[in-house]
């Protein structure tokens, strides 16, 4: 599989990486079966993973997939030590809700927390989950500074944030990448320039939901243009929309999340389909409603 810069300061990565929010939200799969889906994707080549504290049900159930991903490495056959884990900090799920919660303290205590539940001395990429408005910027990613500098985290990422705040927030600490939503439904990144931005200083752009994210995922099938081109290429829509999320820039990373062995398998099979130009400015050229 093709490697890409996750971005200064980092190891370089598989341009399909494994995203770990839908093995613990609601409808997850039982524990023994997510691992099974983790090793799948791990065997087939994939050396990313990303995850959050609050990719779980609530506050009682903090920091479940961390735990999982933890397992799920020290229990597979193959080398972890070659496995980039990036997680996030700055969010809370206080009743099942998502709620910002950037002060510096409460970014230091998430950041303990995650060490923990992911069994490690350092975190490879901790990312700022959002962020807060009733916090300065500059104070989150302070914290995020000082966290790097103690060597608790290897490098510094944001996520859901505009080219303003990039470049605020890298004024105080190198930025390694951005995590941001990207997919023909969501092209906010494209027209807002942050995949533009990130490209031009080095950084790794990591695009989440890059399928459109659970409901809009199943329009993908019926979609006139996707399904012509899956037909004619013999892939899944799935795989199409992935591999023109990553043509859009050599720094896009994709992160899909699956529930199941065949899903994770049929998005690392995006890794090998190049579009051609033709078939790409079909998809640039289509509607794709989220209605």
């Amino acid at each position: 599989m093709e490697l890409r810069s996750l971005g200064p300061g980092a190891a370089d990565v598989t341009c399909v990486g494994f995203g770990g929010m839908p093995l613990s939200t609601s409808g997850r799969p039982d524990e023994a079966d997510s691992v099974r889906v983790l090793h799948a994707a791990l065997d087939a080549g994939m050396t990313l993973i990303d995850t959050a504290n609050v990719y779980c049900m609530d506050d009682r159930d903090i920091g479940h997939n961390e735990r999982l991903i933890a397992r799920a490495l020290r229990e597979w056959s193959g080398d972890a030590d070659g496995i980039v884990v990036a997680t996030k900090g700055g969010m809370t799920r206080p009743a099942g809700r998502w709620e910002r919660d950037a002060r510096p303290e409460s970014l230091e205590a998430a950041c303990e927390a995650s060490l923990a539940a992911l069994g490690v001395e350092a975190i490879d990429l901790y990312q700022l989950h959002a962020p807060d408005p009733r916090v300065p910027l500059e104070d989150s990613v302070g914290a995020l500074a000082d966290l790097r500098t103690a060597g608790k985290i290897r490098a510094v990422g944001l996520s859901n944030v505009s080219v303003d705040e990039i470049q605020r927030a890298s004024a105080i600490v190198p930025i390694t990448s951005v995590q941001n939503r990207l997919s023909p439904f969501f092209r906010e990144a494209i027209d807002g320039g942050v995949v533009g931005h990130t490209a031009a200083e080095g950084m790794g752009f990591l695009a989440y939901s890059p399928v459109g994210g659970g409901r809009l995922n199943r329009k993908l099938p019926d979609h006139p243009v996707v399904a012509s081109i899956a037909r004619d290429r013999g892939v899944s829509p799935h795989a199409v929309v992935l591999a023109w999320v990553m043509g859009l820039s050599p720094n896009v990373l994709v992160i899909p999340g699956a529930r199941t062995i065949p899903h994770a398998l049929d998005s690392i099979a995006a890794a090998d389909l190049d579009l051609t130009p033709s078939e790409t400015e079909a998809i640039e050229g289509a509607e794709f409603s989220v209605a």
